[in-house]
């Protein structure tokens, strides 16, 4: 056993990425991009996503509509390409070691998912049973796509450890396999989420964290809220743990109520917008695909219909009406003051007394 840290941690960027910075910089909506590059939404997307490679056709259709060179475009799919080849190379390689070293251990036992064992044996097969396979080789094989997933989505500025946020994931996973649900259901799902935004308004976590994930277990959907561990920067996650029971994975990273709503709202999106075949994971980054905008539209259309959007800009700076308008959509005043720092109309310091905070027991 080769006791080098063998494993390197990396992040395989699409050119998708490069095409929405673009955009970004241009103010150019996805939309607009769809119709001038003359591809239907659905390939677009999936262009976007990496699940498509560009070739010379699709290279100078780039060209012609972005401006960058045929070549350029050419040459930023063949190193996503060669990186996604290196990441899964890098995968075959790892050392049993190394992978502990990789892993939030302290953490991982803090938050009571294993058991405080000293021995490297017992160790690693504490950590082997929590991840549900036999050997390393066989947890490669299980996660290896976790990697180099075009959905598994951050900027390349977002410092965050693969084995941290994948830990996250499978403590997800085994919170959601004690919750009972029914049966999937989109549409029942997606009629339940005004009923859920009431919930905004009840500021105790004992109380309306058990009536969300009684809503939606109604739904098919097993809602897990998990501390995240060092490394491990992600918001919320979502993945289908079979074709009857979606898991909803929450971290309630930043500990306010406006966060922590609009992090629902937004894993909700992708599970009834984006169908069951994709992992999303979400960090603090900035948005990098079409999935994401549209989770962030949805979620912010959700907490406030369309109906109040003209009212809420037009908000006054002060907790009275602020208050006021919360109660008149029916959410909570926290969920508004998100909202208008988001839209720049507050300042990230102004009327944060009107958060509801959380904290870790």
């Amino acid at each position: 056993m080769s006791n080098s840290l063998v494993f390197s941690p990396n992040w395989a960027s699409p050119p998708g990425d490069t095409i929405v910075s673009i955009l970004e910089e241009r103010d150019l909506s996805l939309e607009s991009f769809f119709s001038q590059l003359g591809y239907s939404r659905e390939y677009s997307k999936k262009l976007i996503s990496g699940l498509v490679e560009i070739d010379q056709e699709i290279a100078s259709d780039l060209s012609r509509t972005l401006g960058a060179s045929k070549i350029f475009w050419l040459t930023r799919e063949s190193q996503y390409r060669n990186d996604i080849a290196r990441l899964k190379k890098s995968q075959s390689r790892l050392s049993l070691e190394g992978w502990l070293r990789e892993l939030p251990l302290r953490e991982m036992i803090q938050f009571g998912w294993i058991e405080d064992l000293k021995k490297l044996p017992d160790k690693a097969k504490t950590c082997l049973d929590f991840f549900d396979v036999p050997d390393i080789q066989a947890w490669s094989r299980k996660y290896a796509s976790y990697h180099v997933s075009a959905s598994f989505r951050t900027s390349s500025s977002f410092e965050s450890k693969d084995l941290s946020v994948i830990a996250w994931l499978r403590q997800g996973e085994r919170t959601a396999q004690a919750i009972s649900c029914k049966s999937w259901n989109e549409a029942n799902f997606r009629n339940s989420l005004s009923q859920i935004r009431l919930l905004t308004r009840e500021r105790n976590p004992a109380v309306f964290v058990p009536k969300l994930q009684s809503i939606c277990a109604e739904s098919g959907v097993a809602v897990s809220i998990v501390r995240a561990p060092t490394g491990c920067r992600a918001s919320g996650a979502t993945k289908f743990l079979s074709e009857e029971k979606a898991l909803l994975l929450l971290s309630c990273r930043y500990l306010s109520d406006d966060h922590f709503w609009f992090t629902f709202f937004h894993e909700a999106a992708h599970l009834i917008l984006h169908g069951k075949d994709m992992l999303f994971v979400e960090g603090n980054s900035a948005v990098s695909s079409v999935e994401e905008q549209e989770a962030n539209d949805y979620s912010e259309k959700t907490l406030i219909p369309e109906a109040f959007r003209e009212e809420l800009f037009a908000t006054k700076a002060d907790a009275r009406s602020i208050i006021r308008l919360a109660r008149k959509i029916g959410v909570s005043p926290g969920v508004l003051v998100g909202q208008l720092q988001h839209h720049r109309l507050l300042q990230p310091s102004q009327m944060n007394h009107l958060k509801v905070r959380y904290s870790w027991l």
